[in-house]
């Protein structure tokens, strides 16, 4: 193999890139990156960076004098795959033919239909997207954030720690319950009202208001929320269109194998020779939960990464080991959040330390007798005593 193109210049993409040149790949190297910007974290955006503590330059993910010795190709899109010879079509008219591909174009924020050109609407994925709400902020009163996920929580914080009027609509029955569980999502929610978020649960837009700035959200009861800001959180779509015509094999992502290979969509998913797909586009195969799963997490992007370099090279040969429990973490108000595992695989939960209204707990949730999820809540020590045995009884 002389020569690999990473479709995708983030987190992804560029720990990929990372990992062949570790495993010592020295042929060519391209990394095609739709937006103009190096790779950054993303994961500041919803917190320091938007509160101002942080600016463009900490988010740099490329360390001082870090050199790949690649090709960078920024601010052109990838529009095509041809899976045969590894051609990947540019927005700009040109190609790249390579011997590998790695495919980690990430996803997009999902928007509200008809929303579309109307002022102080957000979605945040992007460098861009916190940039532009990061000066809607600066000069707004009231803002309604839109869905009870880790965007729509680390939002709505954020806004609260900045001095506005924050609402969170939140269509289920708590926020983040699809993560932690309903029990322990309230300790969570507890702390979003204690510091002042309104939170409306169970509850579904039916429109948004004004001409050409919102004003405000129409709910489905008829109650009306004024607002100078809406955030609009309400999960995300793998970038995956552009690979319609490759006849690799899309679902809710790229359909791979446990080693990020990805296959073919009409015979049975065979692995197709020199493709790999990585972070927030790619479902791999999970034996522990014998389905494909998108994992779209910072730790699951840096595991995985090393995995798909590792298949790329071998040429598929490498089997990976059993992939370890997810692991989350948000920062909200004062408070450190930490998950590792799967909390709807548990049949009870215990707070085994501190206490939920103090916000400051750990509990543990647990299959019959055997633990296969935690959550912390300012409690970084005793958590990571409690994700090492968890991740080591798992590999």
């Amino acid at each position: 193999m002389r020569s690999v193109c990473v479709v995708g210049a983030s987190l992804a993409g560029l720990l990929t890139a990372r990992a062949l040149r570790a495993r010592g790949y020295d042929g060519r190297l391209v990394l095609v990156g739709e937006e103009a910007h190096r790779p950054y974290d993303r994961p500041p955006l919803s917190k320091d960076f938007l509160k101002g503590a942080l600016d463009e330059t900490d988010l740099a993910l490329e360390s001082d004098g870090e050199d790949l010795d690649a090709e960078w190709r920024l601010g052109v899109a990838a529009i095509g795959l041809d899976a045969t010879t590894r051609r990947v079509t540019l927005s700009d008219g040109s190609d790249v033919e390579a011997d590998g591909v790695v495919i980690a174009t990430g996803a997009s924020a999902r928007r509200l239909p008809g929303t579309e050109g109307l002022a102080g609407v957000h979605t945040l994925r992007t460098l861009d997207d916190a940039r532009a709400l990061r000066h809607d902020l600066a000069g707004a009163k009231r803002i309604v954030v839109i869905g009870g996920g880790f965007i729509g929580t680390e939002v709505a914080a954020t806004a609260c720690d900045l001095g506005l009027e924050v609402t969170l609509v939140d269509s289920g029955r708590t926020p983040l319950a699809g993560v932690v569980g309903v029990r322990m999502a309230e300790a969570i929610a507890a702390l979003h009202a204690k510091r002042g978020v309104r939170l409306l649960r169970g509850a579904r837009v039916a429109a948004l208001t004004g001409e050409d700035r919102v004003t405000g959200v129409r709910l489905a009861d008829g109650a009306f929320l004024p607002a100078d800001v809406v955030v609009v959180g309400i999960g995300a779509v793998p970038n995956v269109a552009w690979l319609e015509r490759s006849g690799l094999l899309l679902d809710d992502g790229v359909i791979c194998d446990e080693g990020g290979q990805v296959v073919h969509a009409q015979d049975g998913g065979t692995p197709v020779p020199g493709i790999v797909a990585v972070g927030d586009c790619a479902a791999w195969f999970d034996p522990a939960l014998g389905r494909h799963d998108r994992c779209e997490h910072w730790t699951g992007a840096r595991l995985r990464a090393a995995v798909a370099a590792e298949t790329l090279l071998s040429g598929g040969a490498t089997r990976p080991a059993r992939p370890r429990p997810a692991y989350i973490w948000s920062d909200q108000f004062d408070v450190k959040i930490q998950f590792v595992g799967r909390a709807h695989h548990a049949d009870t939960v215990v707070v085994e330390e501190g206490d939920p209204a103090d916000h400051s707990f750990l509990a543990v949730y647990r299959q019959g007798e055997r633990p296969v999820a935690v959550l912390g809540v300012n409690q970084v020590r005793l958590f990571s005593r409690w994700r090492r045995q968890l991740e080591t009884a798992t590999v």
